[in-house]
């Protein structure tokens, strides 16, 4: 059973993210939205654990909340998936479960 997990806090201020990627199943999903897409800039802590879990684990941010923000799809760290809406119900029609991250 794949699940896709939904991170919508920073990583800077909450420790959820951490939580998601030390609990996430190879095979699982993380969808960064909100807040959360702050997770996938490069040169931070954050890259650190994504990296950590590259290959058995498929991280994902919304393309307009990092457009919201202000971050550039290429400030994204490689292996980050930027989706729009259509990939984020995508997402979600592709895996059994799904798991707010709040």
């Amino acid at each position: 059973m794949s699940i896709l997990h939904t991170v919508n806090k920073s990583p800077f201020e909450k420790s959820t993210f951490k939580s998601c990627i030390d609990h996430a199943k190879p095979g699982d999903a993380v969808l960064l939205i909100e807040d959360g897409v702050y997770a996938a800039t490069k040169g931070t802590a954050a890259q650190g654990l994504i990296d950590t879990r590259n290959g058995d684990l498929a991280v994902y941010a919304l393309g307009a909340d990092l457009e919201a923000r202000g971050i550039a799809e290429g400030s994204v760290v490689e292996g980050v998936s930027v989706v729009d809406y259509g990939g984020f119900v995508d997402l979600v029609t592709e895996h059994d479960v799904s798991q707010a991250w709040l």
